[in-house]
This record gives structure tokens, sequence and C-alpha cells, in this order.
């Protein structure tokens, strides 16, 4: 009966994931390919990103921005903020599965990007998906101002105050508070920053007040805390076939997981509780929300 329910929470995310992960995936390749880019560079650039993955971060870009307006009414296309997200995205699990971070040779049931092309080569790959990423948002939209803002959201989620400082605190590399709070301020950033600004950035994108701006900031960080809860559930409990990279892996680090100072059940608890939040960040869109109330849930009951 739970390998059934299993399997129906990972189709229904599929089936509401899949046709903004078709878009991203069919804008990505082209976005990847330039003659002018060495061609092993180009490569591992399109290995990294176009081997798989859920497209949680694009399809929040566009999900938000249809819980804000209809399409013919959006201020301008998401499709290359959502591209933005995911190349950031992916250049973070490049890095992050570097020997000298998490040192893992599994992603997404396939060798790590360094264990196919060389250590040095892992680090460019990374490096050239980010700056790609700016590229893309800086030539993208002829409104230069709606460009700033998406550039500025992205790099506020991505940079040294969002992803990479839950990167370094995760890493023991700087100092953070003991308990839940320094818990807290890793994840909110590993994890909760660069979804808040794909949430962010799709309200941008389809002319969000600042009121609506607010509530989808605070939808993607609900849902970011409580997929990084989820993710440790599965590192504790997961298998490699199931969630495609190498489970234990936190513990045996001696990473600062929900599961590990919580415990599986209180984790569980956590993540009910979190995602109960971010749907009552979305009252005041009514039922044009309802597509995001699903993400939220089906995310909660993942298990890969």
């Amino acid at each position: 009966m739970m390998d059934m329910a299993n399997s129906s929470v990972a189709s229904g995310l599929a089936d509401l994931l899949r046709p903004y992960a078709e878009a991203v995936e069919s804008a990505m390749a082209p976005a990847l390919t330039d003659d002018a880019v060495p061609g092993t560079l180009g490569e591992a650039m399109r290995y990294a990103c176009l081997n798989g993955g859920k497209r949680l971060r694009p399809a929040l870009v566009f999900l938000s921005a249809e819980t804000v307006a209809e399409s013919n009414s959006w201020r301008a296309d998401p499709l290359p903020a959502a591209l933005a997200v995911e190349l950031v995205h992916c250049y973070s699990l490049v890095h992050d599965d570097l020997p000298a971070m998490d040192d893992d040779t599994l992603r997404r049931g396939l060798a790590t990007c360094h264990v196919k092309f060389g250590e040095a080569m892992a680090i460019l790959t990374g490096d050239a998906l980010l700056t790609r990423a700016f590229d893309l948002l800086a030539s993208g939209y002829a409104d230069s101002g709606l460009a700033v803002k998406l550039i500025a959201e992205l790099a506020g989620g991505a940079g040294p105050a969002g992803m990479i400082a839950g990167q370094a605190a995760d890493m023991g590399l700087c100092e953070v508070p003991g308990g839940d709070a320094g818990r807290r301020y890793i994840h909110l950033r590993k994890t909760a920053a660069l979804l808040r600004a794909a949430a962010r950035a799709g309200g941008i994108c389809a002319g969000a007040d600042e009121a609506q701006l607010d509530a989808l900031g605070t939808f993607g960080e609900k849902i970011g805390l409580a997929f990084q809860a989820s993710d440790d559930l599965l590192d504790a409990v997961g298998s490699a076939g199931t969630i495609g990279k190498t489970p234990g892996k936190d513990a045996r680090a001696g990473k600062r997981t929900y599961a590990g100072e919580l415990g599986i059940e209180q984790t569980r608890r956590l993540v009910a509780d979190l995602t109960g939040q971010a749907g009552e960040a979305l009252k005041g869109f009514g039922g044009r929300a309802e597509k995001l109330r699903e993400l939220a849930e089906l995310l909660a009951r993942r298990d890969r």
C-alpha cells in the first residue's frame, strides 16, 4: 500500500511539473550550445543540466506567474527567468558534489560532473552555468527595468547572503547559532532562498504588486524549508535506487539535518506544519493558487 501511495505521489508531481519542465528543457539545449564555447566545456554544461531532475524551481517561476495573472496579461514571458533559475540550481549541484564540498559520486542516478569530466572541468562548468544564467536574464527581456529586478532577485537568492551563505554554514565554514536557530539559518539560505527567488521571479514577470510578491516569497520560503526537511528524511531512510544519489552521507559527514537533530517523526510533523504555512501564505490569491497548493502537498509526501 505504501509503495502504491508513493507511486501516486510521484506520478502526481511529475504530471504537475511536466509542462513546465518540457518548456524549460526544450529551451535549455539551445541556451547551452554556443560555437564559441570549447567543446568539452559545452558537453559538461549540457551533461550537468540535461540528465533529468524534477525542474521544480523553473516550474515554480511559471506557477507563480499563473497565480498572479493569466498568461495573456503577463508583463513578460517567465521562460528566460525560469531557465536562469534552473541553470543556477544545476551549477550549485555541480559544485556541491565536488570533493572539497560533499564529495559525492552519484547525482540523478548518474556519475557526478567531476567524476565524468574531472574536478577542474566541473568547477569551470559550475562557473559557466552561473554566468550564463545572468546572461539569459540580461538578454532575455526588452524591458531593462524588469531585467534588473529579475537579476537582483536571483542574485539575492543565490549569492553570498543566500544560497552560498547556507552552503558555507552547512560546511562549518562560518559560525552559526546552535539549536533551531542555527539549523534554520542554514536551510533558509541553502535551500529556501533560491525557491523564494523563483517564486518572486514568476510574480515579477506577471506584474505582481509588493503584497503579492511578499506572499509568493513566503510560500517559496516555506516549501523550501519543507523540501529540505523532506530531503533530510530521504537521506536518512531512502535508498540510492530511489533517490538517485548516495544516501546517508549527511549523517556520516556530521551535517546539521532536521532528521538528525529532531528525529524522524518530529521532522515529518515539521514538514506537515511548513506545508500548511505555505498554503496559508497564498490565501489572498484564492482559487488561482490551487496548483501551488497542490505542489506544496505533493512535495511534502514525495519519496525521491
